[in-house]
């Protein structure tokens, strides 16, 4: 099956070195590239299964990543380790991300041309089998995952919205480090 999580032979063989330590430590392997440019930097993401992260936990997943990296040296030249969440536009890696954010809007790439297209944008729809289902505008289609070259979701307020509901629900946010946020309508102003 395509493995979207480390697409580069580079970027396979560093998710062969580190999956085994971030697993270790609680943590699943979202995403990782090795992108050169001016700097060197390879980027890895990371969550926890329930698909939260915290800027403590990337600390400490970078700083076990960065000796095991030192050892196993698979980057011969310099470079800067990133290590981070998905975010909330999150890359979709795994068919099981097709089946969480089901509901949500998303693009999707493929490595082929698909009815004439390479490029879609709609409605992820869950997954059938090996397919990821997603509703276009001309209905929901079937893509083979191992069709697909790269998927993020699309940030929007529901998204947002979803996030922000979760994480409070997870006892993430406790709205009472935060200032009431006022809203101005038509001139008028809300609380």
């Amino acid at each position: 099956m395509n493995d979207l999580i480390a697409k580069a032979a580079i970027d396979r063989r560093i998710a062969e070195i580190i999956t085994p330590v971030v697993e270790d430590m609680g943590f699943e392997v979202v995403r990782v590239r090795l992108m050169s440019g001016k700097d060197t930097i390879l980027q890895i993401m990371v969550q926890k299964p329930d698909g939260t992260i915290e800027v403590d936990d990337c600390g400490h997943v970078s700083t076990a990543l960065s000796a095991v990296l030192d050892v196993e040296n698979p980057i011969l030249d310099e470079y800067n380790l990133e290590v981070s969440s998905p975010g909330i536009d999150r890359p979709l890696t795994r068919l099981k991300d097709f089946e969480q954010w089901n509901g949500f809007e998303a693009k999707i790439e493929t490595d082929m041309l698909v009815d004439g297209r390479r490029r879609f944008k709609g409605q992820l729809a869950g997954v059938d089998g090996d397919e990821v289902l997603i509703t276009i505008e001309e209905g929901t289609i079937g893509l083979k995952f191992d069709w697909l070259s790269d998927a993020k979701l699309v940030l929007t307020d529901e998204l947002i919205r979803d996030v922000l509901r979760g994480r409070k629900n997870a006892g993430q946010i406790d709205e009472a480090q935060f200032d009431e946020i006022e809203t101005i309508i038509d001139g008028e102003e809300n609380s």
